[in-house]
């Protein structure tokens, strides 16, 4: 539904670029024009990611980097700059969680998760900000967080509350940042089914059925729902667009409400 040249010239980073919802960005922003660089902590998993994108005539490059070390976005931000010219598009994926009961939470445990969604974030946009800034685009930052980061996660408080916050950070930047003409938004998805989270959490559980008729739409969403919202949010068809958390979750959070 996008033109081959929605994003054309453009240079985006991908944290979690090795599967999944990551890896269908990247591969959708490289069909319509973008420059792609993976990131991920497994380098093997990200090189052959980019491969893929490169077998089909896109652009894109890899390299291992954990977002919770400051030092390692860095290199990665200056390597993507140093490999295609510029940056862009900043997509914040990387993530971490498990179920567990807050009462039996450990420190560690709560703290890996916000090491990885939060502060990893954070890093993220510290380190993409001069070059965003330089951008003859626009600079973009999208953030994928979850509703259940606003509503609260029950047997997730450590996944929710890294959300919560990636929420609030993204709309201090956007006023913050504005005016050096970036601009921040979020993407909320609900339950991806050909994800493997969704798969392992609810569908090989058999609670797969019962997620989906959580929704309004009474359906799992799919990956290229959520690479789809992605290439609006940094295209020039959302050029007035900041601040904001997309939903696309299939009215899984107004259903909540509603119960």
């Amino acid at each position: 539904m996008f033109t081959n040249d929605t994003l054309q010239g453009r240079v985006a980073l991908i944290t979690g670029g090795g599967t999944g919802i990551g890896l269908e960005i990247a591969t959708a922003y490289a069909r319509l024009g973008a420059s792609v660089m993976l990131v991920g902590r497994n380098e093997e998993r990200v090189q052959a990611a980019a491969k893929s994108i490169s077998d089909e005539g896109g652009k894109a490059a890899a390299m291992k980097c954990d977002v919770r070390n400051y030092d390692e976005v860095k290199q990665a931000v200056e390597a993507t700059v140093e490999r295609f010219g510029a940056l862009d598009i900043m997509i914040n994926n990387a993530a971490g969680n498990f179920v567990c009961p807050t009462a039996e939470l450990s420190p560690n445990g709560w703290k890996t998760v916000i090491d990885i969604d939060l502060n990893g974030t954070f890093y993220c946009c510290h380190a993409a900000y001069p070059h965003l800034k330089a951008s003859r685009h626009g600079g973009s930052v999208i953030s994928i967080i979850t509703m259940l980061g606003v509503s609260g996660w029950p047997a997730a408080a450590h996944a929710a509350s890294a959300k919560g916050g990636i929420l609030s950070l993204s709309r201090t930047l956007a006023v913050e940042w504005g005016g050096d003409n970036i601009r921040v938004n979020t993407i909320s998805p609900g339950p991806i089914g050909d994800t493997e989270g969704t798969k392992r959490m609810y569908i090989d559980g058999g609670k797969g059925d019962l997620e989906a008729k959580k929704t309004a739409l009474g359906i799992f969403g799919r990956k290229v729902d959520i690479a789809n919202a992605a290439v609006y949010l940094a295209s020039d068809l959302a050029s007035y667009v900041t601040g904001d958390n997309l939903i696309v979750d299939g009215g899984r959070w107004l259903k909540y409400v509603a119960e």
